[in-house]
């Protein structure tokens, strides 16, 4: 078995690497990017043997074509303005790809997948991934549903909390603020209610939760929940739904004045030589204050509650999670998170365990008990507890 990794010396991009080297059925694998001076930080725990690199431009269609001839299948790790051309490419080299992105339209896509043959598994990571497998597994435990709540994020143990937001990078910085700027839509009392991204951190629409050892988090709305209870065919009977980014207590309080005064804008300020947009200067300006020291913890909290009745009853199934990261090795808990579940779903996919054609979803492709399973091997346990309301 043969893997490209696209980005593979970024932080996930590392710890796909080093996931993907330990299995004895992979004999090679392509670790593309602009650089590789990363790649030290993996090689005292790694089987660099498997690993070689090809400097690329990802924007090159030649670049990618002869990469992707040269294996059964490509794992993009690359930003998300990179998915369309990455999947267009995959078409004409008839290689199968996973991604962690969120998905787009794709009806004529999946059509194009179908006749070349391959899969395109978008939204295979943290979240969108794990959280989306969870959902599957829980439409399958009830006899209807009424509630579907999510929540995640990414955030440093508390004695890593060492500046004013109470937070440090575990991925780029950039993918934070664009996070920051994401409209939102959520269904409450069985309305649709759409939130622009000016309002995401407004204090009616910000909550908080409590969550198993960790106590008090805020979880602020992100992303369209919508978009998946349709995709499960579930809206017209969900009373509530929800995805929800957690983070400690005070974030939305930071961001609330900033948007206000459009510090999250793309475009140039004016009366500045240049093209610099506030965007640009909080990303190259906060972003080297929000490292973490090798001896601090990032942390993954995820939570899905589900509402619904199973045999007349009305019951709650809660699933949590948390990952934290390894300091021995240096891998951050997000990494795991993100690029276990892309290496675990890759090999699913080479070896015929997902035997599907087409753009692909974690809902209803991935095999949920044998992906757990996968999961717990590589230290993410996932927490059920299911309860009569």
């Amino acid at each position: 078995m043969k893997i490209l990794v696209l980005g593979g010396c970024g932080v996930q991009g590392r710890t796909a690497l080093y996931d993907l080297a330990s299995d004895p059925d992979i004999s090679e694998i392509i670790c593309a990017d602009i650089q590789f001076d990363e790649l030290s930080k993996i090689e005292d725990f790694t089987d660099m043997g498997k690993i070689t690199t090809a400097k690329i431009d990802a924007q090159n269609k030649s670049d990618l074509l002869d990469l992707y001839r040269k294996v059964d299948l490509v794992i993009d790790l690359l930003p998300k303005e990179f998915k369309s051309h990455v999947n267009e490419m995959a078409l004409e080299a008839k290689v199968h790809v996973v991604n962690t992105n969120y998905m787009y339209k794709t009806k004529d896509m999946d059509k194009k997948a179908k006749q070349a043959g391959i899969a395109i598994m978008p939204e295979c990571g943290l979240d969108p991934g794990i959280d989306l497998v969870i959902y599957a597994d829980a439409k399958s435990r009830f006899d209807s549903l009424s509630v579907i709540n999510s929540y995640c994020g990414g955030f440093p143990e508390k004695k890593a909390c060492t500046n004013p937001l109470n937070y440090k990078l575990s991925w780029i910085w950039r993918g934070v603020l664009s996070s920051t700027s994401r409209d939102g839509k959520i269904i409450k009392d069985g309305q649709i209610i759409e939130i622009p991204f000016a309002r995401q951190h407004d204090k009616s629409f910000v909550h908080e939760i409590e969550f198993p050892n960790l106590g008090t988090l805020e979880a602020i709305p992100n992303g369209d929940a919508v978009f998946f209870t349709d995709r499960m065919g579930l809206t017209k009977k969900i009373v509530n739904t929800g995805r929800y980014s957690l983070r400690w207590p005070g974030w939305s309080a930071f961001w609330r004045p900033l948007k206000e005064l459009d510090f999250l804008s793309e475009d140039p300020v004016k009366g500045i030589d240049g093209k610099l947009s506030p965007m640009d200067f909080m990303e190259k300006h906060l972003g080297p204050k929000l490292v973490y020291q090798d001896d601090e913890k990032d942390l993954v909290a995820m939570i899905n509650i589900f509402e619904g009745k199973k045999d007349n009853k009305k019951m709650r199934f809660t699933s949590s999670m948390l990952i934290e990261r390894d300091l021995e090795t240096g891998i951050m808990a997000m990494s795991k998170g993100v690029a276990y579940t892309a290496c675990i779903v890759a090999k699913m996919i080479v070896k015929g365990e997902i035997k599907e054609k087409g753009v692909l979803s974690p809902i209803n492709h991935i095999p949920v008990a044998p992906f757990m399973e996968r999961l717990k091997k590589r230290g993410i346990v996932i927490s059920e507890k299911m309860e009569e309301l």
